[in-house]
C-alpha cells in the first residue's frame, strides 16, 4: 500500500478492545499507506492517529457525520486538500441492535439506513470523481446480509450493501475502479466487547465456526488488505466472508468418513 492515500470511516478508537475501522487503519498504516481516520468522535480519530504515528506511521484525522451527504462531500475534499490524493477508500462505519424488522419505530429504521447504508452510498459516490484508475474501495459488510440474524433492521441494510457493492462494481469498472465487499462473521470486536457478552456465549460462537477459533477486527483488517491491494487486482463485485468457515448446519460427520472417489 506504499504511496495510497486511503479513507476509512468509523476509524477510531473509543473502546479497550479494537474495532475493526481501527484495525484497518492500523493495517493499512502498516503496509504504507496514508490513512484519513474518519470519525464523528474527534477524541477516538485522534487516538488512532496517534497511535499510527507512534508505528511511525502517516495519519491525519477526519472529523465528519457520514448520516450527512454534505459532510461526506466535505470529508472528501478535505482528505485530498491535505494529503494530496485519494485512491483508496473503506466503508466501515456501522450501527446495530436487535431490532425486530417491524418492532421498531420509522425515525430508528431510517436512522440504522443512514448510518449502515447511505453512509457507504454518500461517501463513495463523492470520492469517485477523485479517484484514479487503479483505485480501489471496499465496504464492510455481515454475514448477517444473508442469514439474517438478530437485528433484522442492520441485516437489511448489510444485504443491501452487498447488492450496491456489486451495483458499484459494475458501473465504475470501465474507469478501472474495484469495489469488493467484506462480511464480517461472528467476531470478537469493539461491539462484542463493549455489549453482554459472556465467556460462555464466546465459546458458543467459536464453536459455531469450521475452525472452531475466534476471531478479531484483526482478520477483518487483513481481508480487508488483500481486497485494497494490487495482488487482488482482478478482483471486483466479490462479497468476502470473513468467517473462521461456514457453519455445519447439514451435517456433523467429519469430511474423512467421506470415502475416497465419491
Amino acid at each position: 500500500m506504499t504511496g495510497r492515500t486511503a479513507l476509512v470511516t468509523g476509524g477510531g478508537q473509543n473502546t479497550s478492545y479494537p474495532g475493526v475501522g481501527y484495525a484497518i487503519c492500523r493495517v493499512l498504516a502498516r503496509h504504507g499507506a496514508r490513512v484519513a481516520v474518519l470519525d464523528r468522535n474527534a477524541e477516538a480519530a485522534e487516538r488512532t492517529v496517534k497511535l499510527i504515528a507512534e508505528d511511525g506511521g502517516e495519519a491525519i484525522s477526519v472529523i465528519a457525520d457520514v448520516t450527512d451527504d454534505r459532510a461526506c462531500a466535505s470529508a472528501v475534499a478535505e482528505v485530498v486538500d491535505r494529503l494530496g490524493a485519494l485512491d483508496t477508500v473503506v466503508n466501515n462505519v456501522a450501527a446495530g441492535d436487535r431490532s425486530g424488522l417491524f418492532d421498531t419505530t420509522p425515525e430508528h429504521y431510517d436512522r440504522l439506513m443512514d448510518i449502515n447504508l447511505k453512509s457507504a452510498w454518500s461517501i463513495t459516490r463523492h470520492a469517485v470523481p477523485v479517484l484514479p484508475r487503479g483505485s480501489s474501495i471496499v465496504n464492510i459488510s455481515s454475514v448477517g446480509a444473508r442469514r439474517r440474524g438478530p437485528g433484522l433492521v442492520y441485516c437489511v441494510a448489510k444485504a443491501a450493501m452487498e447488492n450496491m457493492t456489486e451495483g458499484a462494481a459494475t458501473t465504475l469498472g470501465p474507469q478501472g475502479i474495484r469495489v469488493n465487499c467484506v462480511a464480517v462473521g461472528a467476531i470478537y470486536g469493539a461491539f462484542a466487547a463493549k455489549g453482554p457478552m459472556t465467556q460462555e456465549m464466546r465459546e458458543q460462537r467459536r464453536e459455531g465456526t469450521s475452525l472452531k477459533t475466534e476471531g478479531t477486527s484483526w482478520d477483518i483488517a487483513h481481508a480487508a488488505l488483500f481486497l485494497l491491494s494490487d495482488r487482488a487486482r482482478w478482483i471486483s463485485g466479490h462479497i468476502m466472508p470473513v468467517e473462521g468457515g461456514p457453519p455445519h448446519r447439514y451435517s456433523t460427520e467429519p469430511i474423512t468418513s467421506v470415502p475416497l472417489g465419491e
